[in-house]
């Protein structure tokens, strides 16, 4: 008896884990397209090349600000998101702050001598 209700308990068990697997969500293979790019002006790419080319030679120098680095950050990332405005606003000051911190180069140190 005790064979019986075992072999039963078990015959359960597998049909129930075989039922399970049997019922599991079929897998479509249909590749879903990429989002399309969203494409900047003209104007919004040109800045951001400008922000660009002036982050990174500030870079070289030691003379990138912070405000210009996070300015750039942000002109990439609206980039990315295809705001060609914010790309704008976004690059123009992160090519000003640049400009301040290379003018920031000529000032008198402030070590003694």
């Amino acid at each position: 008896m005790k064979h019986k209700l075992a072999t039963l308990a078990f015959i359960g068990l597998a049909t129930f884990a075989l039922s399970a697997c049997s019922s599991a969500p079929a897998k479509t293979t249909e590749a879903t397209p990429a989002p399309a790019k969203p494409l900047l002006s003209d104007a919004a790419q040109q800045a951001l090349a400008q922000a660009e080319a002036d982050v990174k030679a500030a870079k070289a120098k030691f003379a990138l600000w912070t405000t210009a680095d996070k300015a750039f950050k942000a002109a990439k990332e609206a980039a990315k998101a295809g705001e060609s405005e914010a790309v704008i606003k976004q690059a123009r000051f992160a090519s000003d702050q640049v400009a301040r911190g290379m003018a920031q180069l000529a000032y008198p140190g402030t070590e003694l001598k």
